[in-house]
């Protein structure tokens, strides 16, 4: 018997072909598709909470009220998609899972570096955890932790990810909207899903074991921000120089080099976004 489970959509999740490939590398793993759900993130952490520290992947075909960083809100309509191609507008997933690495700094930008590498390679990075496109955000990362043993150093991660899939509205919304069909026209949500899983587990896992240094120089390759004149949210104003061995955002300041450790501030480029073709 797999770990397969809440299969009921109209859609064709890859669930087990995703539950085979993960869970050699990650024993215990299941896959989890609903249809509707307040937020996956919000749901795994309930699990948390009452002792569930299982690893396991949580799709969710609509969320009803899905959350970002700093508590903004993550929008999940699939309304647009169910009427043109049975699909949905986004795909907003977490995946939970106990970790005990050396130095929790840079997971975030770990997992987007998976993301956007399994993706496309005119993605890019915003420190420290969103995917944009040209200057546009097309998706958001969202990590919480909750305790997960009594193993000094362990917790249970839960990575929450939402992409666009579609064009979306932009009212309301600080940062410009991009989607994944400007890039990848026909790629549904499971077959995103199928393209970003089993990678994201192996890249987290290695994140566990090395820490983010490895991947320093790839992320700055990456780096939406790197030499871009950018404020803070305390009103610094400098220019992006990429991130360092640890994962932290260095900006080069009138005063001197700052470096930005804290995924609580926000960083800005002074420029407003453009909207390349939309």
């Amino acid at each position: 018997m797999n770990g397969v489970h809440g299969m009921s959509s109209v859609l064709r999740w890859p669930a087990e072909a995703i539950w085979e490939a993960v869970v050699p590398h990650l024993p215990g793993f299941t896959v989890e598709v609903l249809p509707e759900i307040d937020s996956t993130n919000t749901e795994l952490m309930r699990r948390a909470r009452a002792g569930q520290f299982e690893p396991v992947l949580l799709v969710a075909e609509r969320q009803t009220a899905g959350r970002g960083r700093l508590g903004r809100e993550w929008v999940s309509d699939p309304a647009a998609g169910l009427a043109a191609r049975r699909g949905v507008s986004s795909l907003t997933f977490s995946l939970g899972l106990p970790l005990a690495p050396r130095d929790w700094s840079g997971l975030s930008l770990a997992v987007g570096l998976s993301v956007v590498e399994s993706l496309h390679p005119d993605l890019a990075l915003k420190w420290p955890n969103d995917v944009w496109l040209h200057d546009r955000k097309l998706a958001g990362i969202l990590i919480e932790t909750a305790n997960g043993s009594d193993t000094p150093g362990r917790r249970y991660a839960v990575v929450g990810i939402g992409i666009n899939l579609q064009s979306c509205p932009a009212e309301g919304l600080r940062t410009l909207p991009a989607s994944l069909d400007e890039l990848l026209p026909g790629l549904d949500a499971p077959q995103t899903l199928l393209r970003l899983a089993a990678p994201l587990v192996q890249a987290i896992q290695r994140f566990e074991s090395r820490g983010f240094a490895p991947l320093q120089t790839r992320f700055n390759a990456r780096d939406a921000l790197g030499g871009v004149a950018v404020t803070l949210s305390d009103g610094t104003a400098g220019t992006a120089q990429g991130v360092d061995a640890c994962g932290a955002l260095r900006v080069q300041t009138d005063q001197g080099l700052k470096v930005i450790t804290s995924a609580e501030v926000s960083v800005r480029p002074l420029s407003p976004p453009r909207c390349d073709g939309l």
